[in-house]
């Protein structure tokens, strides 16, 4: 049996091309660009065309585009730029509440600096609205930031129609490009764009910034003579050289693998919910990226899932709030008001195999099932369907972590006639999130929270 690595929207595998360019421009591509002997201009030469590549790819002039040290750097080095640059319009920034931790990240430095921030909801696909961001903007607003497509959903954004508000605003529009960049440029007349390498199957550490002709950008921290000012430091020409050439080869092959992929995360939405009980496909059915798909279990541990699947021979991720890099629920599913427990994030490389994916169908409801026992998870539809006499019925989950307040939850609704409630005491932070959301999954009422001393009260109402 073997592995399958489905986790490209984390980090792509290095692309077969990349790691052609890579070995071949480590022979010419270690000297200084910006030196004139002999060595220089070959190095400078390299560096040349592999900005020439990335521009036509990204749809924007080779001057106007810089490398980064990562594609975090390009939002940081971005945001921070725009905002400098504009500084006598205004220090308000507007952004959506579903963008990179990076953004949001730049977004709370500046409040702490004394800027102001807007930060525009979702529908529960994951999407904003176009006319509701663009009533977030204002004579002061300095930037606006919003990704092209969603990492953790796969959602895609109405950009272009955001790009038109902001320009009728006369504000620049600064675009996340990492996830979708290898499927197609950015539709708009956006201002700004950043994107990562690693997503498309380059090598990590190389960051695009596009910084469009007439904006207004004022680079941050000390500068030097290297790509334009706008990102210090010795450019790192042989992988420069392979994150454009992997670029140019994936886009090359988009067309075909996007049918085919779409075809296969297609047959993971369908199927998944049919084979495992209390399951919910989240993000936006049709305009999403065709090679990702993310769903949410119910009663299920995400850390313990992914540890079963990984055991099973499949690398996925995961924006579940149960998981031991963090303890607060993920903030894009928490935007969308979806459940975040037991959240599974498939992101299919090209070339994935559709034995492969049948393979993750069917070792999938076994996974999920195995976890729930261990959690005394209670059976699909057993709750809702007893007939129960209490009026009320409180459940003290007072110390328990996801997704046991929830679980808990879902066995005690059954002991409540209909119309009755349950009272559920949590300390926490998640079962704000992942109650409402069980709430909406199950058709019950979410009545409300009272903050206790310790945590809070989440009363719910059966309805059937």
């Amino acid at each position: 049996m073997g592995v399958a690595y489905f986790d490209v929207a984390s980090s792509a595998p290095l692309h077969p091309v990349a790691r052609q360019a890579l070995q071949a421009s480590l022979e010419e591509g270690w000297a200084d660009p910006s030196r004139l002997y002999r060595e220089g201009r070959r190095a400078r030469m390299l560096l040349d065309a592999a900005r020439e590549a990335a521009a036509e790819a990204v749809g924007c002039r080779p001057d106007e585009l810089v490398f980064t040290t990562s594609g975090t750097r390009a939002l940081y080095d971005g945001i921070a730029g725009a905002l400098a640059g504009r500084r006598r319009v205004g220090r308000h920034l507007v952004v959506s509440a579903v963008e990179h931790s990076a953004v949001l990240h730049s977004a709370a430095a500046h409040e702490r600096a004394g800027g102001t921030v807007t930060e525009v909801g979702v529908d529960r696909a994951g999407a904003v609205d176009a006319a509701a961001y663009a009533a977030a903007l204002g004579d002061d607003t300095a930037l606006a930031c919003l990704q092209s497509a969603n990492h953790e959903v796969g959602t895609r954004q109405p950009v272009a129609e955001v790009a038109a508000a902001c320009r009728a605003a006369g504000v620049p529009l600064l675009v996340d490009a990492a996830q979708s960049l290898a499927w197609g440029p950015v539709e708009g007349d956006w201002s700004l764009l950043t994107a990562s390498a690693h997503k498309w199957g380059g090598p990590a550490g190389v960051g695009f910034l596009v910084v469009r002709k007439g904006v207004r950008f004022a680079p941050q921290g000390p500068v030097d003579e290297r790509e334009s000012g706008r990102s210090a430091g010795f450019e790192n020409i042989p992988a420069v050289v392979a994150a454009a050439a992997a670029l140019r080869a994936v886009r090359a092959e988009a067309a075909g693998e996007e049918a085919r992929l779409r075809e296969l995360t297609e047959r993971i939405r369908a199927r998944v919910p049919a084979l495992v009980p209390d399951v919910e496909v989240v993000g936006d059915p049709a305009r999403r990226l065709p090679h990702l798909v993310t769903f949410s279990c119910l009663y299920v541990d995400g850390e313990t899932l992914l540890h079963e699947l990984d055991r099973a021979g499949f690398s996925v991720s995961s924006g579940s709030s149960c998981t031991s890099s963090t303890l607060t629920p993920s903030h894009v599913l928490k935007a969308m008001g979806v459940v975040s427990e037991g959240n599974v994030r498939v992101s299919l490389p090209w070339g994935t195999d559709a034995a492969e994916v049948e393979r993750f169908l069917q070792v999938l409801p076994g996974a999920v099932a195995s976890v729930r026992r261990k959690l005394g998870a209670p059976e699909a539809g057993a709750a809702e369907g007893a007939g129960g006499t209490a009026g009320a019925v409180t459940v003290d989950a007072l110390g328990e972590r996801c997704p046991q307040p929830v679980i808990e939850l879902a066995k005690a609704i059954g002991r409540v006639r209909v119309g009755g409630t349950v009272t559920v005491l949590s300390d926490d932070e998640v079962a704000a999130v992942d109650i409402p959301a069980w709430c909406w999954t199950r058709g019950q009422e979410y009545v409300g929270a009272e903050e206790r001393e310790r945590g809070a009260a989440y009363v719910v109402r059966r309805r059937a």
